[in-house]
């Protein structure tokens, strides 16, 4: 037995500003919430579990990154000085930058290298407050290289407290050995890479990149079929750099989230809607390849398609390890209000993972995953930009990142 009344916490359990418990309390037990309400509506039983005082912390639960691409070797620091001398990220990728070059890295080192590297970026995130992660494999493009990202980032969820979620995307880029045959690489995701990485354990979802730099409507397709016939949900980059369509073929394959969405129209919007699929938009990546098409945020509201945030961590467009800063980018770059961006990293991001009876709300029955922040209200998680802003991260009950207190000032007299 594990029992503890956390307590002296004003709460948010559901990631939204407008429904709060001023002075909450949390029961837990074996690492789950046996009670979470009022501090003066706590049941009798708990009268003799031990407490934790918060100190009138704010509480929320856990955040979600939903999209992320932590595993790669590298960087692409050279190629962000070219986008700032003028070359854009399409010509970038066509001379054989972008993408391809991180694959070229990212085959290179062993399991070992890319668990170190990538452990630092996780280990960022957590102390942030993320307590569920996708982590996208797509800088291998080749069966032994998507199989030992997929691997790393199995690694991770087993060394890091996080839960980690793998997502098979094969389909990203074209490798240097298919140029010009398209079809056959995808024949490749389709027929030997994705059932042999899916009977190996290794897939809990399957994204594609449809795009004019990635691949067509009708090579999407494929992959999400080939996905369906393994049983496994998908998801779609979509959308980005032009309008093809892709969000509301990913509708009609009942995504799990449509992802980038800046090029959306309506059509897209109200297929999302009717297939339950969520909108994901990746503000570090709008903002870091200086984009000016915004996605269509009104469209998204009107027709009330839930919204997720994420950080994109990748070396080449959205080279971040906080979802906190999304919180502000989401803001003030896309207009969302302080509760979209916090529902947008909580309950609708665990959503966009297929994972919101596991993640994203703190309610009897879940697991005890939640962050005490160091803010007097929650508009500051918004507000601030690079403070470290999570006092207490939990997860099952147990502290696992506590930020340490500044030291005191030596006295100068």
């Amino acid at each position: 037995m594990n029992d503890l009344v956390w307590q002296n916490l004003h709460l948010c359990p559901h990631g939204d500003p407008d429904e709060t418990i001023a002075d909450a309390a949390l029961a837990v037990r074996d690492g789950k919430l046996a009670w979470v309400g009022a501090r003066d509506a706590l049941p009798r039983e708990f009268d003799d579990w031990p407490r934790e005082d918060i100190g009138g912390a704010w509480v929320t639960p856990s955040l979600v990154d939903c999209h992320t691409h932590l595993v790669y070797a590298g960087h692409r620091a050279d190629e962000f000085a070219l986008r700032l001398a003028g070359a854009s990220y399409e010509e970038i990728a066509r001379r054989g930058g972008g993408i391809a070059s991180t694959v070229r890295a990212t085959r290179l080192a062993d399991e070992a290298a890319l668990v170190a590297a990538a452990e630092q970026r996780l280990t960022a995130l957590i102390e942030d407050g993320v307590g569920a992660v996708e982590i996208k494999s797509g800088y291998g493009l080749d069966l032994a290289s998507e199989r030992k990202m997929l691997r790393v980032a199995r690694e991770l969820g087993r060394r890091c407290p996080v839960s980690v979620y793998t997502t098979f995307l094969g389909a990203h880029a074209l490798p240097a050995e298919f140029a010009g045959r398209a079809d056959a690489y995808i024949d490749e995701v389709c027929e030997r890479m994705l059932p042999a990485l899916a009977d190996e354990g290794l897939v809990d979802a399957v994204d594609v990149f449809c795009e004019r730099i990635g691949f067509t409507l009708a090579q999407s397709e494929r992959v999400l079929e080939a996905a369906a016939r393994r049983g496994l949900p998908v998801k779609m980059h979509a959308e980005q750099l032009s309008a093809m369509g892709g969000a509301a073929l990913a509708a009609r394959h009942r995504a799990l989230s449509a992802d980038h969405l800046e090029h959306l129209d309506e059509a897209g919007v109200v297929a999302m809607k009717a297939a339950g699929t969520v909108a994901v938009l990746l503000p570090g990546a709008y903002y870091f390849i200086r984009e000016t098409q915004l996605p269509p945020i009104e469209l998204l509201r009107r027709y009330e398609v839930p919204i997720a945030l994420a950080t994109d961590s990748n070396p080449g467009t959205s080279p971040a390890t906080s979802l906190v800063a999304m919180l502000n980018f989401g803001c003030t770059l896309f207009r969302l209000t302080v509760s979209e961006a916090l529902q947008g990293v909580t309950r609708h991001a665990a959503r966009a993972l297929g994972q919101d009876v596991r993640h994203g709300a703190l309610e009897a029955g879940r697991a005890a995953d939640f962050v005490a922040w160091s803010v007097d209200t929650l508009a500051e998680l918004a507000y601030w930009i690079g403070r470290p802003l999570a006092a207490r991260v939990v997860r099952n009950g147990i502290t696992v990142y506590r930020r340490p207190r500044p030291a005191a000032a030596r006295s100068t007299t």
